[in-house]
């Protein structure tokens, strides 16, 4: 698999379309997790992230997988985040997620990754780090932690180099992540403050960052 046809494949033209990647951090019980994702399904939401710093992460994958494919209203997108390692690489895969996520940029992880054909989504915060993870073949390049240089430092890095496709996390919120996406990227990932909101303000979140 070349990095090219993942860039061109189902799985990043769901995340390009949809703009939103839900971020679950330690979500537990798994019961809590899964209330919470049909919630967040039924607002609009399609694309999402489970952590691999939880024990029970690669159950939870399997059995997020399970609850979306008896939903209407898909396709919906599950992946693996927070990957560091080749063993988390390869219980991502083993457990069905639909793509990778880490917070670093590790060359032959990204390496393996591509060549096993799943998209990864790399971590990076300067523009070497940027071109680098997209040279080695990420299929986005997830910049973090985002709320650190703001909107403006996405605007300014797609000037020099415009073919990179980034995906903002960290610190994002409905205060920022329309700015974001207006600066050029592609989708912002959101954690907490989608996980640690009320219902309504959940549903506000997603309701406004849906593509038209």
């Amino acid at each position: 698999m070349t990095a090219e046809t993942l860039r061109a494949g189902p799985i990043a033209d769901a995340i390009r379309r949809q703009r939103l990647l839900v971020v679950l951090r330690r979500v537990e019980p798994r019961d809590r997790l899964l209330a919470l994702v049909d919630e967040l399904a039924a607002a609009g939401a399609r694309i999402f992230e489970v952590t691999f710093d939880a024990p029970t992460a690669a159950e939870d994958i399997a059995a997020l997988r399970d609850r979306l494919e008896a939903r209407d209203g898909g396709p919906y997108v599950v992946g693996a985040g927070t990957i560091v390692s080749d063993g988390q690489l390869a219980a991502a895969r083993a457990c069905g997620a639909q793509f990778g996520v880490s917070p670093l940029f590790d060359p032959p992880l990204v390496r393996g990754a591509v060549e096993g054909g799943m998209p990864f989504i790399p971590g990076a915060f300067t523009p070497t780090e940027v071109a680098s993870a997209w040279a080695t073949g990420a299929t986005f390049v997830k910049l973090f932690p985002a709320s650190a240089v703001g909107p403006q430092f996405v605007r300014e890095l797609r000037g020099p180099l415009p073919e990179i496709q980034l995906i903002p996390t960290g610190g994002i919120d409905a205060s920022n992540a329309p700015d974001f996406l207006e600066a050029g990227a592609v989708a912002v990932g959101i954690g907490s403050a989608l996980t640690r909101a009320g219902a309504e303000a959940r549903q506000r979140i997603v309701a406004g960052l849906r593509a038209e």
